[in-house]
């Protein structure tokens, strides 16, 4: 059911919170380190504003999400893009059914008003005019300006904020008033070996144990050279497992030639270098290459 709220004789219909299936799996510190950033600890704090960094694929979303609903938060995402405006963050105007303008409030208002979580993700995409009308509400003042419904909405004191942004792309710079509010800067890093095998097997849990060991063991190698993610593992299986099931093959038997067809599928040809059959042959002559080169 639509939910409704008057603010300043303005009636608001708030947005959803997220309802999806995302668990974390792996480091429970990063864990930590993000709700000490949401603590209160005397009645005159306030909450932080975490900023989260990392690859696209590490699981920056599935942190917030999924350390909001273990403080059993409703938990709302923002995705922000290059065109996000102002208010698009905050409210929007539609003609609702009586041909009269309604009042939609943004899933980050929504939180606001329901003490949720609130995640921007991929905040680095919006441009400093959408960051300017978040200013307030990232310190002491705790509230947003409508321009379009003419109000001002104050944060519940249970409301609680975050921000993911991809370490390797920005659309904008981030002006640094705005910076020095995304705070404190929290990073998911590239998981070991033991928890690559449990995201995985969380994700894809009708894999069998060979698939999943001989993925593992490429991304592994794949990170010591800083790239792909445990994204980019789940969508190899499934690909993999798709194109078997539909030439009649058995899904869950590993051959190694078709699961490194279905990595260049999803990635590149050369990302096959990184398979454990491949691997080594490939660290032997980047070696010798290197070698080469110091003698010049």
């Amino acid at each position: 059911m639509t939910k409704k709220i008057m603010i300043s004789d303005v009636e608001l219909i708030l947005s959803e919170p997220a309802d999806v299936d995302m668990l974390w799996v792996g480091n429970e510190d990063i864990i930590n380190e993000l709700k000490a950033a949401w603590m209160i600890v005397d009645k005159n704090d306030l909450p932080l504003n975490p900023r989260i960094l990392g690859k696209p694929g590490v699981g920056k979303t599935t942190l917030a999400y999924a350390t909001g609903k273990m403080l059993k938060k409703p938990v709302y995402i923002f995705q922000c893009t290059m065109d996000t405006r102002p208010e698009d963050l905050l409210i929007s105007p539609v003609i609702s059914s009586d041909n009269k303008i309604a009042y939609v409030a943004s899933s980050l208002v929504s939180a606001m008003i329901e003490g949720g979580v609130c995640l921007l993700d991929e905040g680095n995409r919006m441009s400093e005019k959408s960051w300017a009308s978040l200013a307030p509400l990232m310190d002491k003042r705790r509230y947003v300006d409508s321009i379009i419904a003419g109000i001002r909405i104050y944060a519940h004191k249970d409301f609680r904020l975050c921000v993911t942004m991809n370490s390797d792309s920005s659309t904008y710079e981030i002006p640094e008033y705005i910076s020095s509010r995304l705070q404190p800067k929290i990073y998911v890093e590239f998981p070991n070996r033991a928890d690559e095998m449990n995201i995985l097997s969380y994700n894809v849990p009708f894999s069998s144990e060979e698939i999943l060991e001989y993925c593992a063991d490429f991304l592994q190698n794949a990170h010591v050279h800083d790239e792909y993610t445990v994204r980019d593992g789940i969508n190899i299986i499934r690909y993999y497992m798709k194109s078997r099931a539909l030439n009649g093959k058995d899904i869950h038997r590993l051959n190694k030639k078709e699961f490194k067809n279905a990595i260049k599928h999803v990635l590149e040809n050369y990302a096959v270098k990184y398979c454990p059959d491949e691997y080594e042959k490939f660290m032997d002559e980047k070696e010798g290459r290197n070698q080469g080169e110091s003698l010049f």
